[in-house]
């Protein structure tokens, strides 16, 4: 009988603790700790003891490492999905130490979740309580191309095209594989960091390699193929030193025995004269003496 009562006891601190989350305002947390085992309740009691602090303290430092973990974490997903099991199965199936998720079931904390993060992929469900996915796509589109993946039971052939013409990226009919979401989640991301490599602006410089057009200040710039590999290498890698040797390797592919030492630094002085403002006392393309060149400029 005892241990019937501290099970409900723990069960109810747990509810507890998430009420006490979700009142601080962030929904991060809650969300986090939401789908942990009640157990962790009984965790921080025994963390509060051992440290001699209140369990509030506790929290306040999970908090903070939720935080740094949310930063540190290279890909943000949302998952819009109205159905709770579904939301969360979704994002077990898609655990993965480099995503970090936002989960929600409505349309109107989409919208919250994408204005203040940097969501790097949406998974939407098509019917919700307060809007049409479909129409939410559309609205999305009017300024982000994030990578869209429509989750829906609506599988005809003109709903799949709708949104697909909508803008999303991607249309999975339910039930659906999660091996399947994998691998199309994956190929999303993939996409989106191949896209991000053809475009770049950094500080007054828009460069979209893909389309071979250079701007400063949105005056166009013109640059030869070298050049343009040599930008491109310099940009890829901003703030790192990077040798001669590598530089050459990277430009001349499988030309170097014919290039000598002297075209590297030939390729450099055209580049500065078309993006510096002053190329004695460059910003962007710095020399590190004895080793190489930096793009030091990294946003």
């Amino acid at each position: 009988m005892k241990k019937k009562k501290d099970e409900i006891t723990i069960r109810s601190s747990a509810a507890e603790y998430l009420t006490y989350v979700a009142s601080v305002g962030d929904q991060q947390d809650s969300i986090e700790m939401r789908y942990e085992d009640e157990n962790i309740w009984l965790t921080q009691k025994m963390m509060a003891t051992l440290y001699d602090v209140d369990v509030r303290t506790i929290n306040e430092h999970i908090k903070k490492n939720l935080k740094e973990s949310r930063e540190n974490m290279s890909e943000k997903l949302l998952i819009v999905e109205d159905d709770k099991k579904l939301n969360d199965g979704i994002r077990l199936a898609l655990k993965n130490d480099a995503y970090f998720f936002y989960q929600c079931r409505t349309l109107q904390e989409a919208r919250e979740i994408l204005k203040k993060e940097d969501i790097t992929l949406v998974l939407l469900d098509v019917n919700l309580p307060d809007g049409n996915g479909i129409d939410f796509v559309r609205e999305i589109r009017k300024n982000s191309q994030v990578p869209i993946i429509l989750l829906t039971v609506n599988n005809m052939e003109v709903d799949i095209v709708t949104g697909l013409e909508a803008g999303a990226n991607d249309y999975i009919t339910k039930p659906f594989s999660l091996m399947v979401l994998r691998a199309r989640v994956a190929v999303q991301l993939r996409n989106k960091e191949m896209s991000a490599k053809d475009s770049m602006k950094i500080d007054r410089y828009e460069f979209y390699f893909d389309k071979m057009e250079f701007f400063k200040d949105s005056a166009p710039i013109e640059l030869s193929k070298t050049e343009q590999k040599l930008l491109r290498v310099l940009c890829e890698n901003r703030g790192k030193v990077l040798k001669r040797e590598y530089l050459i390797d990277e430009v001349w592919q499988g030309d170097t025995e014919f290039v000598d030492a002297h075209a590297l630094t030939v390729a450099i002085k055209r580049l500065r004269d078309k993006l510096e403002d002053d190329v004695q006392k460059p910003k962007y393309i710095k020399t590190v003496y004895g080793i190489g060149y930096i793009w030091a400029v990294k946003e």
